[in-house]
């Protein structure tokens, strides 16, 4: 039994086989002791017995540690990048170079890490929110942000938050360019341009902040309204629309008018012209007439005179149908039916047009006293 044995011996422990005093810390120089020991066994050394009969680690141990940290090590060094990634390596936290696709070799860690980056991927970022435009109207504007890595070491050591700062970029460049706009700029043609000088004012931003980021596109939805004023820009739309309209039934009416004004205006001129022409030669062709006229008047004027009287008599009865005579001193009235004389003449050859005109004959006078009489009707008026 424990309780007999002897006062002096095994004063440290108790009836169970325990030690009687409190375990304290580990004590460090033990196990310095027992590395040492350890490494001296792995290199031939034969380690001490320990005084309480416990065993060290042995060489065997070691060696399959040793060995698992080497294959750990070379699995670690050896790294892999794939063709739309790039390797950011930094020894001991600070930038080395960048790997480029392909298999690499590293430091194991801690000495070297390597960030890779995918420099091929688009990403999207959107951002929406009530902006306020140059006419100080609000708008509802949402923009849709494609964007990726153009340059990994600037992605990852320009900026602590890439991500945010370009999220913040693209809020000041929208809200910049809507307040540089108007409201039905905005709402109306102006998308697409607005779109593109956001790209523009964002890439510019960007790159004076050296993030490392390109922005390939940038797609603006189309502008609303807040709800609380919806109706009232729906009438506003209705009627730019009406203005639209009437303006785009102007523009057909005077592009049909102005043609037709123009074509009329050349048919006049063309008429104008033509009618100018024929009044100079007739007034060319009667200058002429005359003038020969007047030489003729010069060399017999008696004669000339009579033949100008028969030529207009001769022209003004042959539009006459009826001519009535009156003989001086004389009550008789004669009567000449020049249609019937006019239609005997073109139709002579027809039978029974010469008793018409033997009725008619009777009642005129002679061919020669007629002449007589218009010579002596001529006389008179002179």
């Amino acid at each position: 039994m424990g309780w007999n044995e002897p006062p002096g011996g095994n004063r440290d422990r108790d009836p169970w086989g325990g030690r009687d005093k409190k375990e304290g810390p580990p004590d460090l120089d033990e196990i310095v002791r027992k590395m040492q020991q350890g490494l001296g066994g792995l290199f031939g050394k034969k380690p001490p017995s320990s005084p309480g009969g416990g065993s060290s680690i042995t060489a065997a141990a070691w060696l399959i540690i040793i060995l698992v940290l080497l294959i750990f090590c070379a699995f670690d060094m050896v790294y892999f990048v794939d063709p739309q990634e790039r390797g950011v390596v930094q020894r001991f936290g600070s930038y080395q170079t960048t790997w480029l696709e392909g298999l690499n070799i590293r430091f194991p860690r801690p000495i070297e890490t390597v960030q890779l980056v995918n420099v091929e991927k688009i990403r999207t970022l959107s951002h929406k929110d009530n902006m306020l435009t140059q006419d100080e109207n609000i708008v509802d504007v949402e923009v849709a942000v494609q964007w990726k890595i153009k340059d990994p070491v600037q992605y990852l050591f320009s900026v602590r938050q890439p991500d945010e700062t370009l999220k913040q970029v693209i809020e000041s460049a929208v809200r910049e360019v809507i307040g540089k706009s108007k409201l039905d700029f905005v709402l109306t043609e102006g998308r697409g341009q607005i779109a593109q000088s956001q790209l523009k004012l964002i890439q510019q931003t960007l790159d004076d902040y050296e993030i490392g980021i390109l922005v390939s596109a940038v797609e603006m939805q189309p502008a609303k309204p807040p709800e609380q004023v919806k109706d009232a820009f729906d009438d506003a739309i209705k009627a730019r629309e009406d203005e639209q309209r009437l303006v785009n039934e102007s523009e057909a009416y005077v592009n049909d008018i102005i043609p037709r004004a123009r074509g009329a205006a050349a048919r006049i001129r063309e008429e104008s012209n033509g009618y100018k022409a024929r009044v100079i030669a007739r007034a060319e062709g009667d200058a002429a007439r005359f003038d020969q006229l007047l030489a003729e008047y010069t060399k017999a004027p008696e004669i000339t005179r009579k033949r100008l009287y028969l030529d207009a008599m001769e022209s003004i009865l042959s539009n006459t149908s009826k001519v009535f005579l009156d003989a001086e001193g004389n009550n008789s009235l004669i009567y000449l039916p020049i249609d019937r004389l006019l239609d005997n003449r073109s139709s002579k050859q027809m039978p029974g047009l010469e008793t018409q005109d033997s009725r008619v004959e009777p009642t005129n006078p002679s061919a020669q006293e007629e002449r007589d009489l218009l010579d002596s009707r001529a006389r008179g008026v002179r």
